[in-house]
């Protein structure tokens, strides 16, 4: 099996104390390409969601560059589309641009410590308040990946992962969203080509709940990551 594109989000790089550098071995990326004999090309941010995974396939030349020689796709985003977004997405993510400087950080406070009482609180709501992606967008920029990596490679395998579960005060422990963007991920999967999917909180379910990961109770510790990466490289075939 050759290389592996990974497009995800900030669980594809975050270990059990901080971010890691994209070629730090324990990760889950690097983990799986290594059972298939090849290596990952990382493209991930913290924060993504499926529309940033879009941009990334859309305008991102390492995609580009990449592409011709990998065997498989990886969609690792999701997980931050089903997150209770107490503010509206789009006025969350101008937050970093905010000037003067000492609006952006008076911003950033206060939302900051706003979210762990706001997310439970509209989690109650009917549908479970706002989520930072609908589960419906989701889908429609995963379909659009998938569209995208299948024009120029016609039936190469894409993987996308369901999203993860999370014990994250920042939260307020709030995961309203989580099990309708499994499903809507699931049934799009079901319909379309080359597509399967790696059932995340299925394999880290315990390891995050259990308090065996990052403390901020998001982030993966080094055995979910071998959790996952051992998982997708059985489910592209790996002996």
């Amino acid at each position: 099996m050759p290389d592996l594109l990974v497009v995800g989000d900030s669980l594809a790089f975050h270990g059990p104390e901080r971010p890691c550098p994209a070629d730090e071995p324990r990760l889950w990326p690097n983990l799986a390409a290594a059972r298939l004999g090849g290596r990952a090309e990382l493209v991930a941010r913290a924060g993504w969601t499926a529309r940033h995974a879009w941009s990334a396939v859309a305008g991102d030349p390492r995609v580009w560059a990449a592409l011709p020689r990998v065997g498989a796709v990886v969609l690792g985003v999701s997980g931050m589309d089903s997150l209770p977004s107490p503010l509206p997405t789009a006025l969350r993510e101008l937050i970093p641009v905010l000037r003067p400087d000492g609006l952006r950080r008076a911003a950033r406070a206060g939302y900051r410590a706003a979210q762990p009482r706001l997310a439970p609180a509209l989690a109650r709501l009917p549908g479970g308040g706002p989520a930072t992606l609908p589960p419906r967008l989701t889908v429609a920029y995963l379909e659009r990946c998938r569209a995208g990596v299948h024009a120029l490679r016609p039936g190469l395998p894409v993987v996308a992962l369901l999203p993860s579960v999370h014990r994250a005060t920042d939260y307020g422990f709030a995961h309203p969203h989580r099990a309708a963007t499994e499903d809507a991920i699931r049934r799009w999967a079901a319909g379309v080509p080359a597509v399967s999917v790696l059932d995340v909180p299925a394999l880290v379910g315990g390891h995050v709940l259990g308090g065996h990961g990052n403390p901020d109770g998001m982030h993966w510790g080094w055995d979910g990551h071998a959790a996952v990466g051992e998982a997708l490289a059985a489910l592209l075939g790996a002996p």
